[in-house]
């Protein structure tokens, strides 16, 4: 039998939900997948992150730019000097796994071992991206 709520209970019934959605948004694995991305991006790349979804990194081997934009394909370009995108890349770790959690792989494996990475990456023509 249920107990009808009324009141100040029907409040704080309200309040305790609204806290236990917000608690298991906090803890979904796209979640847990940015924060492991900021913890590992630098202020600058952070603060970029945060305003426009992307950031960028420098390739260990050619000193290249690259625009890592969120997503898991198809979301890397190369900067010309002028900070102009150009060239798609696309290449990720194998698995289902979420944009954060692919974001830190790219990042890693471009600053790290560009050469490598681009090895294995498709050209992609680049498309203009949405801003949000």
């Amino acid at each position: 039998m249920r107990w009808p709520v009324k009141g100040r209970d029907q409040a704080r019934l309200k309040l305790v939900s609204r806290l236990l959605r917000a608690m298991r948004a906090e803890n979904a694995p796209e979640a847990c997948g940015r924060r492991l991305l900021r913890d590992w991006l630098s202020a600058a790349q952070r603060a970029q992150f945060d305003a426009d979804r992307c950031f960028d990194v420098t390739g260990s081997d050619s000193g290249k730019r690259y625009r890592i934009c969120y997503g898991t394909a198809a979301n890397i370009r190369e900067l010309d000097r002028d900070g102009k995108e150009g060239t798609g890349w696309c290449f990720a770790p194998v698995g289902a796994l979420v944009p954060g959690d692919v974001m830190l792989a790219q990042k890693i494996a471009l600053e790290t071992s560009e050469a490598a990475a681009l090895a294995l990456a498709n050209r992609v023509p680049l498309i203009p991206r949405l801003t949000h």
